[in-house]
């Protein structure tokens, strides 16, 4: 049975990262999400996985959280660029996997086409988003044989 997601205010909270609790939560949970993706897709060059704290916190990305009974189970930022929602990170809680989280923060982004990049081999990422209908548009080197495949959805 899964457990019930608990969210402090209802819904989706966006996250103040000047609030230090937050910050480190928002931290932790970041570098257990990309620990799993850096085992996918082989290589640990992610920039978030090495970011630290005050370079977390001077990000200009908007967060929003949800929260389940043990504390922050995932994640989202994004920017807007003009009409266009660019999310930045997706993240979810290892111990919070399978249980719709990282869509239910995909339902809470601003309305608008998007975009979005993940790692080629994070096959669980590239069908979620396959899943809600983004495309994907191209892929980019960005280590000696490491890519990331770009996607776009109207």
């Amino acid at each position: 049975m899964k457990a019930p997601l608990i969210n402090l205010l209802g819904g989706n909270v966006i996250l103040d990262l000047s609030d230090d609790s937050v910050l480190r939560e928002l931290w932790a949970v970041q570098r257990l999400a990309y620990a799993v993706e850096a085992e996918l897709i082989g290589f640990d060059g992610i920039p978030p996985l090495h970011e630290t704290l005050e370079e977390l916190r001077a990000s200009e990305e908007t967060f929003l959280g949800v929260y389940d009974e043990e504390g922050l189970a995932g994640a989202v930022s994004y920017q807007l660029v003009g009409s266009t929602v660019d999310i930045c990170r997706l993240v979810v809680h290892p111990r919070a996997h399978r249980r719709g989280i990282a869509s239910q923060l995909l339902d809470a982004l601003p309305d608008g086409p998007q975009i979005v990049s993940t790692g080629t081999k994070n096959e669980p990422a590239l069908n979620l988003y396959r899943r809600r209908g983004f495309v994907e548009v191209g892929t980019r080197e960005i280590a000696p044989g490491v890519t990331i495949t770009e996607l776009s959805h109207e």
